[in-house]
């Protein structure tokens, strides 16, 4: 009787171990929102150069402040770089 119990036991924990490597498969949601953030950067790059050159000349006539022009500027580069920001970061935590 405990035998059977420790082979139950051991077969479970088999077939657990044997479909765990299955789950860890890339999610359907996962590669559509992949493919849906590479698309949204590719259509928004140019408006994102025509946003820091329009930064640009707004700030070199004196219609907004260079912090507004820089300020700008850093945030489209933030937005642009965050998965490369985001790797940066887990790499100095260790994860």
């Amino acid at each position: 009787m405990y035998h059977a119990s420790i082979r139950r036991l051991f077969i479970l924990t088999a077939l657990a171990a044997h479909v765990t490597p299955v789950l860890a498969q890339s999610s359907p949601f996962a590669t559509g929102a992949s493919a849906f953030q590479s698309n949204l950067l590719t259509i928004l790059t140019p408006v994102a150069v025509i946003a820091v050159m329009a930064l640009g000349v707004g700030a070199w006539f004196n219609r907004i402040s260079w912090g507004w022009a820089a300020g700008g500027a850093l945030g489209i580069m933030l937005v642009f770089g965050a998965p490369q920001v985001v790797s940066w970061i887990r790499g100095l935590a260790g994860v």
